[in-house]
Formats: structure tokens, sequence, C-alpha cells
């Protein structure tokens, strides 16, 4: 499977599968993809639906987007953690239908069921750990770097996942014009980072805007 077919949730997933606490991380992917098409809006720090009818065709995002839709209003950085386990299994679950994972049943104790996730297909988390670390560091200008590549580059950065380091302030901001996609998403992006990075350090994050 050419990891270019992969989703932005689903790539950081594979990325970061032990990073603490990867559901976060791949919630704010999901939340950034769901932003760049336009579907989510900032509306003074707030996470809003553009409409109630729109789709992605992805079950994780829709499924996203049905969530914000049906809950009460919530600012971003609260959304990179309100229950992102469902957003986390969801997407494990997608790339267990896609061949990606493998699910294995197991028993805690010899009693109490439990799923555990190995990984099925390596040559594809080695291609985009690749392309992540090629986006961060390597020669070619932000501007020519797809869009979902430049996301997920500076997500992974923010949650410091290993083996990719960070990029200098200058690219790095380039990424993030370069990932948001949609007008008035860079700071939607930019606070995501920054809730990802705060799951690591404690760091004190700024809101959108």
């Amino acid at each position: 499977m050419p990891h270019g077919s992969l989703s932005l949730p689903a790539r950081l997933c594979l990325l970061a599968p032990g990073a603490p606490p990867p559901h976060r991380l791949v919630r704010a992917g999901a939340l950034a993809d769901l932003a760049r098409r336009g579907l989510l809006v900032d509306d003074d720090g707030i996470a809003t639906p553009l409409d109630l009818d729109s789709r992605t065709g992805d079950a994780v995002l829709d499924g996203l987007l049905d969530l914000v839709r049906e809950s009460l209003p919530h600012d971003w950085r609260t959304w990179v953690r309100l229950r992102a386990r469902l957003t986390y299994d969801a997407v494990r679950e997608q790339l267990v239908a896609e061949g990606c994972l493998r699910a294995e049943k197991r028993r805690v104790l010899g009693v109490f069921p439990s799923v555990e996730y190995a990984l099925a297909r390596p040559e594809v988390v080695a291609s985009v750990r690749e392309r992540a670390r090629e986006t961060l560091h390597g020669p070619a200008p932000a501007g020519a770097v797809p869009a979902r590549d430049a996301a997920v580059a500076v997500l992974a950065a923010a949650a410091r996942v290993r083996g990719l380091g960070a990029a200098g302030a200058g690219r790095t901001a380039e990424l993030l014009d370069r990932g948001a996609g949609a007008p008035g998403a860079r700071p939607v992006l930019r606070t995501l980072c920054a809730a990802v990075r705060a799951a690591h350090t404690g760091e004190t994050v700024p809101a959108a805007g």
C-alpha cells in the first residue's frame, strides 16, 4: 500500500505507536485534517463545523465531525484530549482493515479480553517515517511539499516522535503555512502543535488566533 493513500491521523498513528499519549497526537491529526479541508473552522477559538451535512468519506474523520456537531462547543485544545481514544481506536481499526496493523486478541490475567495491535506492514511505516524526516530536513522548498505531508511533519515533530528531530524555526513556520491548507487554518494548526507538545513537556498552550 502506498503511504500516500493514508489519512493524516493514520500516518501519525503509524509514526508514534507508543508515544505517550498517542491518542492525543492522533486526535490532533484528525482535527488538523478537518481544518485543512475547511470542514472545521475557528470561531473565536472554538472548533466549529462548517455545516451540518458535509462528509469526507473517511469513517474516522466523519465520526469526529459527528462528535463535534453533537457536543457542546469546545476549543481546539479541549478537543485534542476530549474522548480522544475514540479517534485513536477508530484509526487503529481502519489500519487493521487496510492491512497495516494486525489485531491480536488476548486475555489479561487469563480472564479479561484484550486486543493488542502489531505492525503488519513495516515498509509502510518506514516510508511514512522517511517522508516526515525528508519534509522536516530535506532540501525541497516548503511550498513544494504536499500539504498533508507538511501537516504530518509539524505535528509529529511537535510530539517529539523519536527519530525525526526538529526543523529550524524558519522551516517550521513555512511548513505550518503549507500544512494548514484552508485559509485561516494556520492558527489552528499552530494551536494543535502546541497542544501535542504540551502533552509531552507540560508547556502552556496558546489559544488559536
